[in-house]
């Protein structure tokens, strides 16, 4: 396995690892994590090989979850994708997604009878239900109105301690008022949210504005920090290790973006894949040098590889 190379201002290169080199990598692991969007597939479509490969991975007896900040999909959803896609069947179990770890978050951190504040979709509302978490339910909503006196007495669910904040097409003024008035209620409220990811890429290099963005107007508003229960905050791994007994130095990240699945996967101590086939470039990871969020003194590494020879991404190896 080639070290990287060292440039000034601390500065790590890329090196490419292959072959033997590789094959070591993915077999020294119990368990891989994968992320989903830009790793396994984009839109409705597989990428090339990757289905194959972790076809491949399973029939060696590995252990494979998904950790995913999308939190427009339910568990369940998601294992049907894969299944639909051509990948090993999924049980919900091996599915980890940024709406369920909220759930799970939700009704462990609120009190009974206690209930939250939704802006999201169907998928965050459905995992709320499945958890047993009291909550209101999402959708388009309006100024009770035409006056800000109007808008500050709109009623309010006594029940409600926290708002949850994920990916909502219906994000507006009205719902931002309502999550601000219930959050000035005290500290007793919390705010919970699914991830800060600030752009979704598309096909063609369209992006549209992610889940960070509706994130940072409730904070703005409410002057509070959201607790984030999605990557790269450990809590996603955290509902991992507690579905199953994972050994961290066996476990490798598969991701696309240094700034979430290989920033969680350094600060867990997992071994770390960074995909070339979704939102970080093979230029950016080479001047980038991600470090975990418990900085140790220990060399990192980083090198580029195809996974199993049929995976067709370029992949990072983030060495301890």
């Amino acid at each position: 396995m080639a070290a990287a190379e060292a440039r000034p201002g601390g500065r790590r290169r890329c090196r490419r690892l292959e072959g033997e080199a590789a094959r070591a990598v993915l077999g020294a692991a119990d368990t891989l994590l994968f992320d989903c969007d830009g790793v396994l597939w984009r839109g409705e479509a597989a990428l090339g090989g990757a289905a194959a490969a972790l076809g491949r991975l399973a029939a060696a007896g590995k252990r494979l979850c998904y950790v995913t900040n999308n939190s427009s999909r339910t568990r369940q959803a998601y294992g049907e994708k894969l299944r639909r896609l051509g990948f090993p069947p999924a049980t919900p179990r091996h599915v980890f997604g940024s709406a369920y770890c909220a759930a799970r978050f939700l009704r462990q951190a609120l009190p009974p009878g206690a209930a939250a504040y939704v802006l999201g979709g169907p998928a965050l509302a459905a995992e709320l239900r499945e958890a047993g978490v009291p909550h209101l339910e999402p959708g388009p909503a309006a100024l009770p109105g035409p006056a800000p006196a109007d808008w500050a007495r709109a009623p309010l669910d006594p029940a409600v301690r926290a708002v949850l904040v994920g990916f909502d097409e219906h994000f507006s003024y009205a719902k931002l008022c309502q999550a601000l008035r219930y959050l000035l209620r005290g500290p007793d409220c919390l705010l919970v949210a699914t991830n800060r990811d600030h752009r979704l890429p598309l096909e063609g290099g369209a992006a549209i504005p992610g889940t960070g963005c509706l994130v940072k107007a409730v904070e703005t508003a409410a002057e509070r920090e959201a607790f984030i229960v999605g990557k790269p905050n450990r809590y996603m791994f955290d509902c991992v290790a507690s579905e199953f007994d994972i050994d961290p130095a066996r476990t490798i990240m598969v991701g696309d973006r240094l700034d979430t699945d290989i920033l969680m996967g350094n600060t867990c101590g997992l071994t770390t894949l960074l995909t070339l086939t979704g939102v970080t470039t093979l230029e950016e990871a080479e001047l980038r040098k991600v470090e975990p969020t418990d900085v140790r003194k220990r060399t990192r590494q980083f090198a580029a590889c195809p996974l199993l020879d049929r995976l067709r991404l370029s992949l990072v190896y983030s060495g301890k």
